[in-house]
């Protein structure tokens, strides 16, 4: 039987993320409480200029009931085993709280910055998945590993390195990704599929969920074996000053995601695909502070939620509230507590009677 492209409308309330990001480490303890304080369901890290997984160790002790989720952590820059140990402590630290999130990054990223090998994505992140899945099974029952894959072979697991079977099980796994076939993938095999923050509303529905009802049909699921999330950029503020502050960062925000190739084909659903040479040329020649000027108005309001704090809310429910079980909210700015609270509240309360 042939399912739905359309997701069922999830029944309970749109669980609200907020991102931990600090100046340095000794800044986490003080963020966590301020993103409890402000009411986020969950704690979410992604690396940019820090490890994604190191300031859970801190995150999970100050906090009783928030989700702590990795989004995304560059899976490529480690091997299965390294994110087996990180994501099972985790797991046991936060009493099962934990949400393994994993994406590919680019390319040169992958060989350049990591000085690690690239190989066929989707093939290599299916892999991936596979050896940790493995790995995870034997933690957890004690049969021996005997994983052999294209890219990964996990074939000795000695006692002494074996950790102590995790009464919370193993964190659910999460994969983001733009293109269809690493989309497919997360519908066939992952427990989350996360939406990247450069997706529009067009792009999700023409492209992101039919290949996600594809991936459940190949790997024989439904629906109700696949959670979503998504990453929505938002540009608002108390007043006239951090709005546009809010919106200038914004705009630097989008360039730089249209400006990775692997992200263009969001920029061409729009029709706006001769942009991207142009900024793919702009940060060869280093002038990324310029590439903002060309982000236009309804650039900004068709890949973020732009507006006054009391339209935030609305909105962002608006655009994700029929398929999304998790929102994070994602600004490249200091948000208003007291703005980020309303937005928060205003989510919940606009869909706590979803799906009755």
């Amino acid at each position: 039987m042939a399912l739905d492209a359309t997701p069922p409308i999830p029944g309970s309330p749109i669980a609200v993320d907020g991102g931990l990001i600090f100046e340095d480490m000794a800044h986490v303890r003080a963020k966590v409480e301020e993103l409890e304080e402000i009411g986020y369901d969950g704690i979410y890290t992604f690396e940019g200029s820090s490890d994604g997984f190191i300031p859970f160790v801190i995150a999970a002790e100050h906090t009783e009931t928030q989700v702590l989720s990795t989004q995304v952590a560059v899976a490529f820059a480690r091997n299965p085993l390294t994110l087996a140990y990180q994501a099972n402590d985790l797991q046991m630290l936060s009493k099962g709280r934990f949400i393994l999130g994993l994406g590919t990054q680019a390319k040169p990223n992958i060989e350049k910055r990591f000085s690690m090998p690239w190989g066929k994505p989707v093939t290599r992140m299916r892999d991936m998945i596979g050896a940790i899945r493995a790995i995870q099974h034997t933690w957890q029952t004690g049969a021996p590993l005997n994983y052999q894959g294209e890219y990964y072979r996990h074939t000795k697991m000695q006692p002494m390195f074996t950790p102590k079977r995790n009464p919370h099980g193993p964190p659910p796994l999460m994969l983001g990704g733009i293109g269809k076939p690493m989309t497919r993938l997360a519908g066939e095999l992952a427990d989350w599929f996360i939406v990247i923050p450069f997706s529009t509303d067009k792009f999700v529905r023409e492209t992101t969920l039919p290949a996600l009802q594809e991936g459940l049909q190949e790997g024989g699921r439904t629906w109700d074996d696949l959670k979503l999330a998504a990453q929505c950029m938002i540009a608002t503020g108390a007043n006239e000053q951090q709005y546009a502050e809010a919106m200038a960062r914004t705009r630097y925000q989008i360039a730089f995601y249209g400006s990775t190739p692997i992200y263009a084909k969001a920029l061409e659903a729009e029709g706006w695909g001769d942009l991207h040479p142009t900024l793919r040329q702009m940060t060869r020649e280093n002038r990324w502070m310029e590439m903002g000027q060309l982000i236009t108005d309804e650039m900004c309001e068709r890949f973020a939620v732009v507006g006054e704090p009391r339209e935030i809310g609305p909105k962002i429910v608006e655009r994700f509230g029929a398929w999304a079980d998790r929102l994070s909210i994602m600004t490249t700015y200091q948000l208003d507590t007291e703005v980020a609270s309303q937005i928060v509240s205003d989510i919940k309360s606009l869909t706590v009677m979803r799906g009755s």
